[in-house]
C-alpha cells in the first residue's frame, strides 16, 4: 500500500475499541502539538497515566542500530521481567517473535507510521490472548522517529509461561 493510500491518524482513532488506548492516542496527539512527533519528555505527565499498566516503549539506539527497552508498564514487565530498560530488543524479545517485533518497530520508526493490531495479541502455554494493541512513533526532535511507544490491552490471564507475540490484523496508519 503507497504511503498516500494509507488511512490517516483520525480514522487510526476512530477504529480503536478500547477506551484505554483510545485516550493513550489521544494523549499521544495533544502532545505532539505543532511537531510531527512528540518527544518522551512530552509524554511525561505531572501524575502517572492512570492506563501506565498498559504502556511500553523502545528507544532505537543509532549508534548500536538497535532498540532498548525505554520503560514498560506491570503486564509487560511480567513477562520479560525487571531489567527491561536499556535492555536490548534481541534480549527481550521471545526468539521466535524477535525478527518480525523488530520488522514492525523499524517500520512504525522509519516511514514513520502508528500500527493498530486485534485479535489475538499472544499465546502462552497454548492459551490465546486476545486484545488491541497501538504502537506509535515518538521523537526527540519532534521530526525524525527514535523510538516506539505503545500500549496493549487484554484481559490478563495467568502467569504460565513465556508469551511468544502475535500480530492479528495488523492496520497501518499515516500520521
Amino acid at each position: 500500500m503507497s504511503e498516500s493510500r494509507v488511512p490517516s491518524f483520525g480514522v487510526f482513532l476512530s477504529r480503536i475499541q478500547s477506551p484505554a488506548l483510545r485516550a493513550v492516542a489521544q494523549h499521544w496527539n495533544e502532545m505532539r502539538g505543532t511537531n510531527k512527533l512528540p518527544s518522551w519528555k512530552d509524554l511525561s505527565p505531572p501524575n502517572p497515566s492512570p492506563h501506565f499498566k498498559k504502556l511500553w516503549g523502545f528507544q532505537y539506539d543509532d549508534k548500536d542500530k538497535e532498540f532498548r527497552g525505554w520503560f514498560a508498564g506491570d503486564r509487560l514487565r511480567k513477562w520479560v521481567g525487571p531489567p527491561f530498560e536499556g535492555g536490548r530488543l534481541r534480549d527481550l524479545a521471545p526468539p521466535s517473535n524477535y525478527e518480525q517485533l523488530l520488522k514492525y518497530l523499524t517500520k512504525v520508526i522509519s516511514v514513520p507510521q502508528i500500527q493498530r493490531t486485534s485479535g489475538h495479541l499472544f499465546a502462552t502455554d497454548g492459551l490465546f490472548v486476545s486484545g488491541e494493541r497501538i504502537a506509535l512513533p515518538m521523537a526527540q526532535d519532534g521530526r525524525i522517529a527514535d523510538g516506539v511507544f505503545g500500549a496493549s490491552d487484554y484481559i490478563s490471564p495467568p502467569l504460565l509461561g513465556p508469551a511468544e507475540l502475535i500480530y492479528e490484523n495488523v492496520e497501518w496508519y499515516a500520521i
